[in-house]
């Protein structure tokens, strides 16, 4: 009897793969390395498609960029908007992951408080610029009526948006509230994922909801944890919809981040493709460096350490092999 030819189905893998591999070149990497080269020319003005490389000078764009007290202005603003905004944003998504995965109290109604958590996020962030655009009018919006009211606003509607303070708190409030549901939702889909074992181990030791909780499951969610980290430093640091939306940078730059800065050289007056280029491009480089970091900052060790002896053992064992072949 003839022998069925076994069949390799990887191929259909590779061939499913090809749409995306396409859209992906297409979209991404040829826009990638065409911002990269724009970094490096005199390009600017709309509608003009020729340029020239500055030879003799290739990094001056970049050089100027680095110069703009805006750029460094819009630099330290998306950095202090995201650490404000990430910091609380963290602790809120870790402190409803303990309180909904604890497996010695029972919360009715789970899912509908996940569906309010994470509804924020479905909003889209236009939608939510409007609204507190709304809240906070002046002279007549819900916030100066509900102080006037309480008493706190004596002397009438104050525009608070005039502030720079006040401006940079609510953008921070805004990221926070509209994010805290997404990194909460990743967050538990981790420790869902953790074997019960561990937990049960953990309570036969005598371990408390909050030695169970830092020993056991922070240390199980790590690879959950850098994702997390990951995605924020990405989104914080791209952050535009919000505050061009909300304030279009304002009062007085405090909430102009990098990417309206990219965006105001680019599409707006004069149009300079070159310099916006480059803006990108450094941002580039800091988002993969920060990215690089939080990966070695939050790799396993005891992984590391592993592989490690086991490459040691391999060299051994090759050497010893190379040895007795000599002989």
């Amino acid at each position: 009897m003839k022998k069925k030819k076994a069949y390799d189905y990887a191929k259909f893998g590779y061939i499913f793969s090809i749409p995306f591999v396409i859209a992906w070149l297409i979209f991404q990497l040829y826009p990638i390395l065409y911002t990269f080269l724009v970094g490096f020319t005199d390009l600017k003005g709309a509608g003009v498609t020729d340029f020239n490389i500055l030879w003799s000078t290739p990094f001056k764009n970049f050089a100027d960029v680095l110069g703009n007290k805006t750029f460094r202005t819009s630099f330290t603003n998306t950095l202090i908007i995201w650490g404000c905004n990430f910091v609380p944003q963290i602790l809120l998504a870790l402190l409803i992951t303990a309180w909904f995965t604890d497996r010695r109290s029972t919360i009715k109604g789970q899912g509908l408080y996940k569906i309010l958590f994470y509804l924020p996020n479905i909003i889209t962030q236009a939608t939510i610029a409007m609204l507190f655009a709304q809240l906070f009018m002046y002279p007549k919006g819900v916030i100066n009526d509900l102080l006037i009211q309480l008493g706190i606003f004596k002397d009438g509607p104050v525009e608070m948006l005039r502030n720079k303070t006040i401006a940079r708190s609510v953008i921070i409030f805004i990221q926070t509230w509209m994010w805290y549901g997404y990194t909460s939702i990743v967050l538990i889909s981790g420790v869902l994922g953790i074997s019960p074992e561990l937990f049960e181990a953990a309570e036969v030791d005598g371990a408390n909801q909050v030695q169970t909780f830092f020993k056991v499951t922070i240390p199980s969610i790590k690879t959950v944890l850098l994702f997390t980290l990951v995605t924020s430093l990405i989104g914080g640091l791209n952050m535009f919809d919000i505050p061009k939306l909300f304030l279009d940078g304002g009062p007085d730059g405090s909430t102009m981040t990098t990417s309206l800065y990219i965006y105001n050289n680019a599409c707006q007056g004069t149009y300079q493709y070159a310099k916006a280029s480059a803006a990108s491009m450094i941002m580039f480089v800091v988002i993969t460096a920060l990215s690089a970091l939080m990966f070695y900052m939050l790799r396993d060790k005891d992984e590391v350490a592993l592989r490690k002896l086991i490459r040691e053992q391999e060299r051994e064992y090759r050497r010893k092999q190379k040895m007795l072949n000599s002989k």
